[in-house]
């Protein structure tokens, strides 16, 4: 290499490694030891409130890896996708089906923990969910056929029990694609949107998850007696917590443990903030039944 050749590498070599977002260190290990951990959730609805609800965890995550760990606030299902594939983002909660289009993309990435849902309204007790077709109580809607030609709600292209399920099963029932059915069919992007929109009367019905339903109904109990439901799925496993494949082992041990070790107050603190009863193990193959949907 000429001494000009030089030079220009040289001086490309910084904003490479900027642009890469590692240090020239980083490009010999084997594995990812991140100085900060960012996590990141899909949008259910008020986004304020999911964070505070996470706070106990977040605060458990750093204290069990020792570094800062960030919230990343995503627009999107897609935007947390993205994000976790890029490296911007090591861990988060995903949907069943943003899980299985992420892993689809990384196949390094690692579904490690779930939740089993408390019993509630719309909700049984159990590490599962199911995506719910409801209308309001009031609105003389009390049938799939008196649904035809009226306006529907969905929440994101990637949500499952918002969109996937609807689209891909629920639609087979009816013979065809949902917009052959109903008079109009949107994206709302968010479950709590959908129920917002729903109670207010700009939609006639929507397609919500049963969890995120309860959740709802938890904070304004009247949501319950305003609601009716048409059709409920089969049993959906619940969101998976996720990280990525590239991670240092002994850094996965200690989310792992962080999330599946319940000793001490700090875990029922966690539990409570989020209104869960415990956190589950989980694997990839825990989620082949949606795969099976896509």
């Amino acid at each position: 290499m000429n001494p000009s050749t030089r030079r220009r590498t040289l001086c490309r070599l910084p904003m490479l490694l900027a642009l890469a977002g590692h240090s020239p260190v980083s490009f010999a290990a084997s594995c990812e030891n991140p100085a900060r951990l960012r996590f990141s959730i899909i949008p259910r609805g008020d986004v304020k409130q999911e964070l505070a609800e996470l706070q106990p965890l977040l605060d458990k995550l750093r204290a069990a890896l020792g570094v800062p760990v960030e919230a990343y606030v995503a627009p999107s299902y897609g935007a947390v996708v993205e994000a976790l594939g890029s490296g911007a983002v090591q861990l988060a909660r995903l949907g069943p089906a943003s899980y299985v289009s992420a892993r689809r993309a990384d196949p390094q990435l690692t579904a490690f923990a779930s939740y089993a849902n408390k019993a509630g309204p719309f909700q049984p007790a159990g590490p599962f969910y199911h995506s719910l077709l409801v209308v309001r109580a009031d609105g003389g809607l009390a049938s799939i056929d008196a649904l035809r030609g009226k306006r529907l709600a969905l929440v994101d292209p990637d949500s499952t029990s918002g969109a996937l399920i609807p689209r891909h099963v629920f639609g087979k029932l009816l013979g065809g694609r949902l917009e052959s059915w109903f008079g109009q069919v949107g994206y709302t992007g968010s479950h709590t949107e959908s129920v917002n929109k729903l109670l207010a009367r700009q939609i006639d019905a929507a397609f919500v998850g049963s969890q995120n339903l309860a959740s709802e109904a938890a904070r304004h109990p009247s949501i319950a007696a305003q609601l009716r439901v048409i059709w409920r799925s089969d049993a959906i496993p619940t969101d998976p917590f996720v990280f990525r494949g590239q991670l240092c082992a002994a850094v996965k041990e200690k989310i792992r443990d962080a999330f599946l070790n319940r000793g001490g107050p700090q875990s029922a603190a966690v539990l409570d903030r989020l209104n869960v009863a415990r956190f589950v193990p989980v694997a990839d193959r825990d989620y082949q039944i949606v795969r099976e949907i896509y």
